[in-house]
């Protein structure tokens, strides 16, 4: 009985039974997606690629399926999951060939038991550019390729091949707290690679430097203890997953796609359905939908940091100021701060860009200023609680200039609730400037860019709906993407969370 206690305890305390399942619960629902939309109900046809995808998609769910079956069985039997079950893991890494990143994922997880940050990291990192190379390698099928397409597929195997090696490193030589010195090496390299958008190779490769060169273990443990927590999330390695691969897609497209496919137009292929060599279609211009989504995820992203980047600085600064100093300087900052505030955010922006004209510069602009009051309301917030701290007494006592108070001791510590809102508006400011595009106030209606593609979409609704369906599919992900992470960020820099 005792025994069939411990094992139903290690059950319930398993951090990779659930990641099973959600696992299955989410590629059988893709599956179902793709099954849906591979039948028309008009013509009673069926799409054999999209069908194909599902049987690949269904199969790799049901295997899925059984796995997560023999890990509730291990752990009910033996209190643990047994050497053969993971290595049904090797089984499934073949999902790969699928595009099924969910089951990938977790089969990279699976074959290895002790599964550090940076083996994490690594996975993640190699799935990234696995992923970045079969979005490239699409453009074969198109009628022509850019010039620098060839060396840049060469270049992006070379790099996939040299993350593979250093995955099967990471997982044989890394420890918790520790790795070899000549990883540091390794580490430099690896963040070399980052060059291509890849920020899990500055991740992985920040983290072995620490480990191969620190001493301070209280600080590598920190390390550790931060990225458990967001990698234990399923739904925040996911869509800092997807963040990554849009970030890394949008910095290798200017090598691998052509620019004149997403903006000139071809009027010999006006409204083509989807196909290999134009997997979205073509809009009303014959313009590759495909093309103009991968490069508008380029301005979505810059659009959407810098939007966020700006007001984060100045409301930061503003509200570090207001809550360190005394009332007065406080109501003078807060007063006029309220007066901007009390304008919603998106005619604020309407009235600056139909002022000073419409584009990305202006865009980012309107967007930054009505954005300043909540990031100073929430750092003014901090620093009044920091601010009482012993540590910000001392250095007071010890004759500390405010502004080296204000910099280096009070902000420093009052960055967390900061960053986990940034990540969390971030999403926010990609919603308004497809909102804003789709109104005609964004980005020039030349550029590609997704509320553009949408704008031009949602008038063929009716008869070629893919037009519209591609673009906003892009926009939900990537906003979802954000918000997933920056749950998770709050969840780990929760102090009051374990």
């Amino acid at each position: 009985m005792e025994e069939k206690l411990k094992n139903r305890h290690a059950l319930a305390v398993s951090k990779e039974y659930p990641q099973a399942n959600f696992t299955w619960i989410i590629s059988l629902v893709v599956s179902l997606i793709f099954l849906g939309n591979s039948f028309s109900f008009k013509t009673g046809e069926i799409n054999t690629i999209l069908f194909a995808i599902f049987i690949a998609y269904l199969i790799t769910t049901l295997l899925q399926l059984f796995i997560t079956w023999k890990m509730k069985r291990d752990l009910l039997s033996n209190g643990e999951i047994r050497l053969g079950t993971r290595r049904l893991g090797y089984i499934q890494l073949l999902s790969l060939v699928t595009g099924n990143i969910f089951t990938a994922a977790f089969a990279f997880n699976l074959i290895n038991k002790r599964k550090t940050p940076e083996y994490t990291f690594a996975v993640y990192m190699f799935l990234t550019q696995l992923f970045v190379i079969a979005i490239s390698a699409v453009n074969i099928f198109k009628p022509y390729v850019t010039d620098t397409f060839p060396a840049a597929m060469l270049v992006l195997l070379v790099i996939a091949v040299f993350h593979l090696t250093v995955l099967i490193i990471v997982a044989k030589t890394v420890k918790d707290v520790s790795a070899p010195r000549w990883l540091g090496i390794i580490a430099v390299i690896v963040i070399l690679t980052a060059v291509t958008g890849n920020l899990f190779a500055l991740l992985l490769g920040w983290s072995l430097l620490l480990k191969s060169m620190s001493k301070d273990h209280s600080r590598i443990m920190k390390w550790n203890v931060m990225w458990e927590k967001i990698t234990r999330n399923s739904t925040a390695t996911l869509g800092m997953f997807f963040i990554i691969l849009m970030l890394s897609i949008s910095v290798v497209s200017e090598f691998t796609f052509d620019y004149a496919l997403a903006v000139e137009n071809d009027y010999g292929n006006i409204l083509q359905q989807p196909s290999l060599a134009y997997p979205f279609g073509t809009d009303n211009f014959g313009r590759d939908v495909f093309s103009r989504i991968v490069f508008g995820a380029r301005i979505s992203l810059i659009v959407g940091f810098a939007s966020t980047l700006i007001p984060g600085v100045v409301g930061g600064f503003l509200g570090g100021i207001a809550g360190y100093y005394s009332n007065r300087t406080d109501n003078m900052i807060m007063r006029v701060l309220d007066v901007l505030y009390a304008i919603p955010g998106i005619l604020l922006a309407i009235a600056i860009i139909a002022a000073f004209g419409a584009n990305t510069v202006n865009l980012i602009i309107a967007l930054s200023v009505g954005s300043i009051p909540t990031y100073a309301r929430t750092m003014r917030a901090n620093v009044l609680m920091v601010s009482n701290y012993d540590f910000v007494d001392s250095a007071r006592a010890l004759g500390t200039s405010d502004m080296s108070i204000i910099f280096k001791q009070v902000v420093p510590n009052s960055l967390a609730p900061m960053i986990v809102k940034s990540t969390l508006t971030i999403g926010g400011a990609v919603i308004a400037t497809s909102s804003l595009s789709y109104l005609g106030l964004g980005v020039e209606p030349h550029i590609p860019e997704w509320g553009n593609i949408l704008r031009v979409g949602s008038t063929y609704l009716e008869s070629h709906s893919y037009l519209a369906i591609f673009p906003g599919l892009a926009i939900i992900l990537l906003v979802l993407s954000f918000n997933f992470l920056g749950d998770g960020l709050r969840d780990a820099l929760d102090p009051r969370l374990d």
